[in-house]
């Protein structure tokens, strides 16, 4: 192109490059964002809450609840769920995003 577009001018690689460090972040964030990890991290910490307040649980607290310490077994529950999730999350990791395939004819330029 002649004319002047007011955007600097940058070769295949730099293009390339820029393209490659975009798709390295992007699978970076997905990582992170993982929802195994943000719902896991959340039943451990609530449940951790509620087993606390199980095992702090009044007499009254567990008469009120037919005998049974509801506080200490949902805790439990709860601990165990987040535990399987980041568990899952460990054992089967987000796989990196494919790149796509392009065409013999893209690839080498021909289409120009």
């Amino acid at each position: 192109m002649s004319e002047y577009s007011g955007f600097p001018e940058f070769s295949e690689e730099e293009v390339q490059r820029e393209v490659t460090e975009l798709e390295q972040k992007s699978t970076t964030a997905a990582r992170i964002f993982d929802l195994r990890r943000i719902i896991g991290g959340l039943f451990v910490l609530y449940g951790i809450i509620v087993t606390i307040a199980g095992i702090t649980a009044s007499d009254a607290e567990i008469r009120k609840a037919q005998g049974i310490n509801i506080n200490l077994w949902t805790g439990i529950g709860m601990l165990l769920l987040g535990l399987f999730f980041l568990a899952w999350l460990k054992l089967r990791p987000t796989p990196p995003p494919v790149p796509p395939v392009l065409p013999d004819e893209e690839r080498d330029g021909a289409g120009e």
